[in-house]
């Protein structure tokens, strides 16, 4: 029964192959086709990927958007858009084309989920889809056009290389040349030269044709439309020296057909080098998907059935055993083993989960087996999310390449103006034979300008770039940040969660003599026990760590803003600051100069008394994460400032600062107050600035903000980078341009390192392309024959046009193996 197409509202973006772009003018024609569309807010197209990315809203088609790629001579292959409609979270369901439904009605799916067989058979019908076969999609989409290139580029060179050695050895060697004659009659020859030029032409040629010749009568030309002008003239002009020449000046007698074969054979091979590189580009996001379960064992009425990872639902009973990679998300129930959760968090040792652990999918169970109920499945596993990051990442559009587009644009038809003029010029000026002289020149500007290696030239870097970072736990959120990043000159963090573990431990327990160490933490763990504040669980858990058993406590009591009191084991216990040990008249003196130590390390101190004794101090702290240090200290390196803004007390804040590395400190400030700090540290002035000695700058900071709670969101935002913390919270992580996998600070110093190396990349390239294209233009339209008789033969144009894409592909992949050290 067919459902009534729901109009889309804008939920993931949208992202579909497309077929027949070869350049970047394609790039620009479909991105201009997709943005005009009913609902398309926006549009972007990525040419080493040779996908479309567009953010829907209200009203969108995706009948409308093929249409509107078809007519501008390119195609969206098909089952492509119902694919990635379900990998944006749509659901699908008419006959005629899928009926999309908001992902809001998956809430339903949730609540009837009681019925597991049920339940599991609509997803039979409807799997998740999975990103594993979309990386094998693109890698067989790659295969299968590096294959029917390279099938076509025999074909091409086994035809061509006689046409080649018959013609231009004549030319090198005129021995060779007076044989030849005595052997085949010239015209003869010539007759062999068309037989085999036309097949290699309109055989595996033919798609320069097809694609070129409507894109040129659409009055949208493009590379391909340069290659077909540029062939059908050499060819064209030697059908007529061949079959008419009575229509040329005797002069002008010559054919061309080895040009026009060796045009097409070399832009194949470029095209197959292309195919290759560009599949290998794609090689993060394939590593990635190999992550996910094949298959899941699950409790299914009773007995425990083997089902295809896409098939499990929220609420399966999945039953792990040893050194299987889990399907999906969830909770343990019982059981208990070690993880290998690397691939999520970079940690190198396996975690150990025992009842009521999270579990993530892609991890690897090391040791025992376990049983855990799925929570997150489909495209909602943590995994899932990375993949999707990932594509999102290497589909996007950076400012920089906004600049390109507007180039190649009209760079086609100015070449092909170019190419009219060269050929009128010689033809009225030029030397004689003119005709042909002015043939070769023009031909020679249309191959020479073909803008492949300007299409590629941001593109590829960028999804090489997104990929190498996805290895190191980098996933850029918003494309438009990897440009972004390079940028920065200021890295601002919270403390929080950021710098520091944000889970208070027992740092210090000092005791006076007459007491011990395990009895006092015993006796104070059993009072906080019973407090709720952050600072008991962390005593709590030191006593449990030493296996201390504790007692019952009774006669408990809290005084706010001093402390707490009980009695354990017939003794009476307080615990609490200085000013509780004044209220109750016990005097701290042993101890004070003790605890003004702590306190000057950031730490915060507590004194615990027995039977109106003092018996120890406590000071339990926030400990700074292992990589602080080390990440402060490479974006120095870096040539980076680095401040610290913090909710937290100014003089715990200070105390973390200095054991980091870091000068500038602004705290007790709410989440409203970073953002002003933000703004103040920009403009290098204001109190944010005080107590930073490089505090003074003579243009505005570009500034990248590090936190990981609900009250970093409005920074995170704020920024001109935001960079979330993956282990912090969803709000925290939904407000940034950039998410840390783990918590490892070290993943700022690699952002900003491959954030740099990525847009030094592009400009190489960019160089390269430009560069080819200005220097050789000139030379290829005769400029240079009246004073050094130099010019440039087509078939050499379109070997350097080969090699020049090459060029731009090879120096991308570089960032797969570039080291990313402090010099970055």
């Amino acid at each position: 029964m067919n459902q009534t197409v729901h109009p889309i509202h804008r939920y993931e973006p949208i992202t579909v192959p497309v077929e027949g772009m070869t350049c970047a003018s394609c790039v620009r024609r479909v991105e201009t086709a997709a943005a005009k569309v009913a609902g398309v807010e926006k549009s972007a197209v990525n040419f080493a990927t040779k996908k479309l990315t567009v953010e829907t809203g209200v009203g969108f088609d995706p009948e409308t958007l093929e249409a509107a790629v078809r007519k501008m001579g390119y195609e969206i292959p098909d089952g492509a858009m119902d694919l990635a409609l379900r990998e944006a979270g749509f659901d699908a369901g008419s006959d005629h084309h899928p009926a999309l439904k908001h992902a809001e009605t998956s809430a339903q799916a949730d609540h009837t989920h009681a019925d597991h067989t049920g339940a599991a058979h609509s997803q039979a019908e409807h799997p998740h889809p999975t990103h594993e076969n979309a990386a094998h999609d693109h890698a067989h989409m790659h295969g299968g056009e590096a294959g029917v290139l390279k099938r076509d580029l025999a074909i091409a060179a086994v035809l061509t290389l006689p046409l080649f050695v018959l013609e231009m050895t004549g030319h090198v060697y005129a021995p060779f040349h007076h044989w030849l004659m005595e052997v085949i009659d010239t015209q003869n020859l010539h007759y062999l030269y068309f037989v085999l030029a036309t097949v290699v032409i309109f055989g595996p040629g033919l798609r320069f044709l097809k694609l070129g010749l409507p894109a040129l009568l659409r009055g949208h030309p493009e590379m391909n439309s340069l290659v077909a002008v540029g062939v059908l003239a050499a060819y064209g002009y030697s059908v007529f020296a061949t079959f008419a020449p009575g229509l040329l000046p005797e002069s002008a007698r010559f054919v061309y057909y080895e040009a026009a074969a060796v045009i097409v054979t070399l832009i194949l091979f470029g095209r197959l080098l292309e195919a290759r590189a560009t599949g290998r580009t794609g090689e993060a996001i394939e590593k990635l998907a190999g992550l996910q379960a094949k298959t899941a064992r699950v409790e299914r009425g009773g007995a425990v059935v083997d089902i295809p990872a896409g098939e499990v639902v929220v609420g399966d009973i999945v039953v792990i055993r040893p050194g299987e990679r889990l399907p999906v998300d969830g909770t343990l129930i019982d059981g208990q083993s070690n993880v290998d959760e690397s691939m999520i968090t970079g940690e190198p040792l396996p975690v150990e989960k025992m009842a009521g652990a999270f579990v993530t999918a892609g991890t690897v169970n090391r040791t025992g087996s376990f049983r855990f109920r799925a929570e997150k499945v489909g495209r909602d596993t943590a995994l899932a999310g990375i993949i999707r990051l990932v594509e999102q990442a290497q589909g996007a559009k950076l400012p920089i390449q906004t600049l390109v587009d507007k180039v190649t644009a009209w760079f086609v038809p100015a070449v092909m103006l170019l190419a009219i003029v060269t050929f009128v010029v010689w033809f009225l000026v030029g030397p004689e034979p003119r005709l042909s002289h002015a043939l070769v020149a023009a031909v020679a500007v249309l191959i020479i300008a073909c803008p492949c290696a300007m299409g590629l030239a941001v593109p590829v870097s960028i999804v090489v770039g997104a990929g190498r970072a996805a290895g190191l736990g980098v996933l850029f959120r918003k494309g438009d940040a990897l440009q972004a990043l390079s940028d920065v000159d200021l890295v601002v963090f919270d403390k929080t969660g950021t710098v520091t573990m944000g889970r208070p431990q027992l740092t210090d327990l000092d005791v006076v003599d007459g007491f011990s160490e395990d009895e006092v933490l015993r006796l104070t763990a059993a009072v906080e026990r019973r407090s709720e504040h952050p600072i008991a669980d962390a005593i709590g858990k030191a006593a449990e760590a030493k296996g201390l058993v504790l007692a019952e406590t009774e006669d408990f009591r809290s005084v706010t803003g001093y402390g707490i009191s009980a009695r354990v084991d017939g003794r009476d216990i307080s615990v609490g600051a200085d000013r509780f040990m004044d209220k109750l008249a016990i005097s701290v003196t042993p101890l004070e100069q003790t605890a003004a130590r702590l306190a000057g390390e950031g730490k915060s101190p507590l004194y615990t008394a027995i039977d109106g004794r003092l018996a120890a101090v406590i000071a339990v702290a926030d400990p700074l994460k292992p990589s602080s240090v080390q990440a402060i200290k490479a974006l120095r390196a870096m040539g980076i400032e680095v401040a610290m803004v913090t909710g937290d007390n100014r003089r715990t804040a200070q105390a973390i600062a200095a054991q980091v590395g870091i000068d500038t400190v602004v705290a007790e400030v709410l989440p409203e107050g970073k953002v002003k700090a933000l703004d103040d540290l920009r403009k290098g002035s204001g109190s944010a600035a005080v107590s930073s000695p490089q505090a003074t700058s003579p243009r505005a900071r570009r500034i990248a903000f590090v936190g990981d709670g609900i009250n970093d969101a409005p920074a995170l935002a704020h920024a001109d980078v935001g960079i979330a913390i993956g282990t912090g919270t969803d709000v925290a992580i939904e407000s940034a341009d950039v998410v840390l996998v783990g918590g490892d600070l070290t993943g700022v110093v690699s952002a900003i390192a491959i954030s740099r190396e990525t847009m030094r990349n592009i400009r190489q390239n960019l160089f390269w392309a430009f560069g080819y294209n200005v220097a050789l233009i000139p030379l290829a339209a005769g400029l240079f024959y009246p004073l050094l008789e130099l010019t440039l033969s087509p078939m050499l144009g379109a070997a350097a046009m080969a090699l020049s894409s090459t060029f731009v592909l090879g120096n991308a992949l570089r960032l797969k193996t570039v080291a990313l050290g402090e010099k970055a």
